[in-house]
């Protein structure tokens, strides 16, 4: 059985899913997305309940229920109802619960915007080994992973931007003195913890892409970690709107931002599911409020 665990966010919600090596396709848990639709305490005991109660109306839909072990917050893997993507449309359906028309364009069409196909692009990375030890840390590497995620989604993926941004009243770096500034960054050292996120922080500020630094830029940092001091980071440990906040006052201030990262390094940089959890938390810092 694959360990490729992947997880979606809706409405701040974790909606795992796990894929099945024997059938070839994702299975999702039940239990997290009726603590999504209908926010139970207890979604384990109402899934239960209704499981039992409906099985026999639905019972060619619900006998395709499986078992797997998904990892939990605690670190360890629990059996945990699943269904096939697939069925997941049906099953939700099935559910007395006010919420599952919205869950369910949600989980039809979350995949096929820009994000989504994104994201499936950016679980293939750690494949890739498209960058070289002697290019991390530098623009050029930068430019390949903005490339890798946003090819044939942006017309500019890949490519310095030309013209000004600001976000949330904050300008970023002017496009007339981006390539000096870029040049300048690339340039500063990143020997120790405090330099490597100096030089992130910089980075963001600079924002080289019209769209999509952020998604790239943490996987950029996490090279750099990983060449400099055999570290990556676990983003799944640092919450969304502490991160946002902290890397808004990073331009003034980064001993936030420093804070959240350095508790959340860990030596694990071969393991892919940490990776792939990584790549979901990213874009979920990426997702609206709405």
């Amino acid at each position: 059985m694959s360990t490729k665990q992947s997880i979606r966010f809706y409405k701040d919600r974790e909606v795992r899913a796990i894929w099945n090596d024997e059938q070839n396709k994702w299975f999702f848990s039940i239990v997290d997305i009726v603590a999504a639709i209908t926010e139970s305490p207890r979604p384990r005991v109402y899934w239960g309940t209704v499981k039992n109660r409906q099985k026999t109306q639905y019972g060619e839909l619900y006998s395709k229920c499986i078992q797997l072990k998904l990892l939990s917050a605690d670190g360890k893997r629990y059996a945990t109802d699943c269904f096939a993507q697939e069925d997941i449309i049906e099953v939700v359906k099935t559910l007395p619960a006010k919420n599952t028309t919205a869950f369910l364009d949600w989980f039809t069409y979350s995949d096929n915007t820009i994000d989504g196909q994104s994201r499936k692009k950016a679980y293939t990375f750690w494949e890739s080994n498209m960058i070289s030890d002697a290019e991390v840390g530098t623009v050029k590497a930068l430019q390949k992973i903005h490339a890798y995620l946003f090819g044939g989604l942006y017309d500019f993926a890949g490519k310095i931007r030309q013209v000004n941004i600001a976000k949330g009243g904050f300008q970023f770096a002017m496009a007339q003195y981006l390539p000096q500034t870029l040049e300048q960054i690339e340039h500063m050292p990143e020997n120790t913890f405090d330099e490597i996120v100096d030089k992130y922080v910089e980075m963001n500020i600079a924002h080289p892409f019209r769209e999509g630094n952020g998604r790239s830029t943490r996987i950029w940092l996490d090279l750099i970690f990983k060449k400099r001091l055999q570290r990556c980071v676990d983003w799944s440990r640092i919450p969304k709107n502490e991160y946002l906040d902290a890397m808004i006052r990073s331009a003034v201030d980064a001993s936030a931002i420093r804070e959240l990262l350095r508790n959340a390094l860990t030596d694990q940089i071969n393991d892919r599911e940490l990776f792939m959890k990584g790549i979901d938390y990213s874009y979920y810092y990426e997702q609206s409020e709405n």
